[in-house]
């Protein structure tokens, strides 16, 4: 297909489709759409970047225009709390004047908001596994009627150690539902769960899954631990656009945030020790701009969907090969041209050897100017004690008076 167009939906969703700019499908939407909506169950890759979500709440908000009914309807799936939340957006704007309403079902929310948006009609659960499973076990919902499941970014949640709690949800669904699988790679443990619970799928693979997009500028600066914070600095200088920078840990990304910020930077810290609240607050600011750099652990590489990040910076490498594919691939989305810059000490020469052979891909490598200053690190502050009073001190009469060297009661 070469336009949304050519589909066979509803009209109001091909108006909420023109309204929201969307025209040309990506690939993955191109081919994955169709037969969704013929209602077959669909298992795709591709890579980070590319679309995916817009490729089955397309077809979602179709079949359930079609086959109107009360209860849920479908439940999609999500590895992290904040790709619920902006799966959620995006379903908002194609639901538009269709009255088809969704509900989140995530930790760290309010859970009495999120029951009264179900008993009010919620069609669609859109829940990060260990939630949705407290409310089943709870019996708060009931997924009887259920007639789609979406597994957005499979291999995370697998890689999270979901799959127990996976597969307990989808043994309270019908057997009869229609399932679309959604990830970026396909692994051992993946590629169970798809024989055991998707039926005769319709298969897309679009492109490589294991390397980063093509319009990623990829590079390398091999560069002292204490220069990293003023390397970062320069390429803020020299750069137009937000950064999203990764930490190693959760402490690593206070910090940096911290220290950027008293650079005079707008930026803000996400991990799994903030509060729902924090994290939505500083996701919405890097959105609209208000913070120029999110710093972020890897929590956060699949969890942030933010069209137009102009640079990722690996401030700290990556866990493992595969976490670099998540974390670059925040930028040059949807098409667009992207920068990635990791910085790796002469220490991590073995480590980025080991990212290149498992992309099969050699990253640009870069000096680090010679400007770049150390970072000074603050002493501690001294702290000065008053000197202990002598023992041999001649003691005063008790009662004397400084001015007149006079005893309180009595003369010399």
């Amino acid at each position: 297909m070469k336009t949304f167009s050519e589909f066979s939906l509803f009209p109001v969703l091909k108006t909420n489709l023109a309204r929201n700019g969307f025209v040309t499908p990506t690939p993955v939407q191109a081919e994955a759409i169709a037969p969704a909506l013929d209602g077959r169950d669909v298992v795709a890759t591709a890579q980070t970047g590319t679309g995916k979500t817009l490729a089955f709440v397309l077809p979602m908000l179709d079949s359930l225009l079609r086959q109107p009914a009360a209860g849920i309807s479908a439940v999609v799936l999500s590895p992290t709390r904040e790709l619920a939340i902006q799966i959620h957006e995006a379903f908002t704007k194609l639901a538009a004047g269709t009255g088809i309403s969704a509900a989140v079902v995530v930790g760290g929310l309010s859970e009495n908001t999120q029951l009264t948006a179900i008993r009010k009609g919620a069609r669609v659960l859109i829940a990060t596994p260990g939630r949705l499973s407290d409310f089943l076990r709870r019996k708060l919902v009931k997924l009887g009627d259920t007639r789609m499941l979406v597994l957005d970014e499979a291999d995370r949640m697998l890689d999270m150690g979901f799959l127990p709690t996976i597969q307990f949800i989808m043994s309270a669904l019908p057997a009869s539902r229609q399932t679309l699988f959604f990830s970026a790679t396909i692994e051992s443990s993946v590629k169970h769960l798809v024989e055991s619970h998707v039926k005769n799928p319709v298969r897309v693979a679009i492109g490589s899954t294991s390397k980063p997009v093509e319009l990623i500028d990829l590079h390398l600066y091999e560069v002292e631990p204490d220069r990293k914070l003023g390397l970062l600095q320069f390429l803020m200088e020299s750069e137009q656009g937000s950064f999203l920078v990764f930490a190693r840990t959760k402490h690593g990304a206070d910090r940096l945030s911290k220290k950027l910020k008293a650079l005079g930077a707008k930026a803000a810290a996400i991990h799994g020790d903030r509060t729902q609240s924090q994290r939505n607050q500083a996701l919405k600011g890097f959105q609209d701009g208000s913070y120029r750099v999110l710093v972020a652990t890897d929590v956060a590489a699949r969890g942030i969907h933010v069209d137009g990040i102009a640079h990722v910076v690996n401030y700290d490498l990556p866990q493992a090969p595969e976490d670099f594919i998540h974390r670059v691939g925040r930028t040059g989305r949807m098409g667009a041209v992207g920068t990635a810059s990791t910085f790796g000490t002469s220490n991590e020469r073995g480590d980025i050897r080991q990212i290149e052979r498992a992309l099969s891909l050699r990253l640009t490598r870069r000096d680090v100017p010679s400007s770049i200053q150390r970072e000074v690190k603050n002493a501690a502050p001294v702290i000065v004690m008053p000197a202990p009073e002598s023992r041999f001190a001649r003691k005063k009469p008790t009662g004397f008076r400084e001015k007149t060297g006079r005893v309180a009661h009595g003369r010399w």
